[in-house]
């Protein structure tokens, strides 16, 4: 067995991800970007994917000021030629892509299910459900001759109901049938699939919210605050690493105990 890497006070675990190519979308801020710099500070060459650019390309420099290896690029998840080109781009890096984040998502319009426009539910779809199926139509097939790892953000509105969040529920359920399917079809090919799902995280999508629009969620929570990001950034490091190479087809939730029953 190799000598277990050793753990920094934060509890990185460097070289754990040791010369793996690493794509996250979604990675100009919240989640996204805080996973971005944890895979790198544990060995990963990070491709920093996100419709927004300049987001992308600020992470990206402050993963390589640390020392890290990371390359920005523009992806949108709801163009299936844009994902095809940025997984394309990873894969090129070392022995190919070994790891994939799907982080990528919105709140979308915040509205009772019989007053939410149909364009609205499409677009939190396109971008929530649909965007997670471009983004392991390619990174499946990139990973079958080297297995690899995906882990897809879901969340805690796909296991309980949040008034006003039908979309946004609706295409976090659907995160989890395509993760626990892809689960049973790749596994023969060495490829793992599992879900993550976050609830109150201190994101700017989380802090953009109308003034107290979670302190009827936070109140149910029995750690009584909300996550941070590095808090779901460190499972997901675990996941992604062999230590968890058992694990595959779940989902993880980083919740503080607001589904325990």
């Amino acid at each position: 067995m190799p000598a277990h890497p050793w753990t920094a006070g934060n509890g990185t675990q460097h070289g754990r991800l040791r010369d793996r190519a690493a794509l996250v979308t979604g990675a100009a801020s919240g989640i996204g970007a805080v996973c971005a710099e944890r895979l790198a500070a544990e060995g990963a060459a990070v491709v920093v994917a996100d419709l927004d650019e300049d987001g992308a390309a600020r992470v990206a420099g402050k993963i390589t000021a640390a020392g890290g290896t990371a390359l920005s690029r523009r992806v949108d998840v709801t163009d299936p030629d844009s994902v095809a080109r940025v997984v394309a781009d990873t894969a090129c890096l070392g022995d190919g892509l070994r790891i994939a984040v799907n982080s990528a998502g919105i709140s979308g319009s915040l509205s009772p299910l019989a007053e939410l426009p149909p364009a609205d539910f499409d677009t939190v779809m396109k971008v929530n459900l649909y965007g997670v199926f471009h983004a392991m139509r390619c990174q499946l097939p990139a990973m079958t001759a080297t297995g690899g790892v995906i882990v897809n953000l879901a969340s805690v509105a796909a296991h309980s109901a949040f008034r006003h969040h039908a979309a946004y529920a609706a295409a976090k359920q659907g995160v989890l049938a395509l993760t626990r399917t892809a689960a049973r079809e790749y596994a023969d090919h060495g490829i793992r699939v599992l879900s993550v799902s976050p609830g109150i995280v201190g994101t700017p999508m989380v802090t953009s919210l109308p003034p107290g629009a979670t302190d009827g969620f936070l109140a149910s929570v029995p750690l009584r605050r909300p996550a941070q990001p590095d808090e779901v950034a460190a499972l997901i490091a675990f996941l992604v690493s062999d230590d968890a190479s058992y694990v595959t087809g779940s989902d993880h939730v980083v919740d503080g105990g607001y589904l325990a029953k």
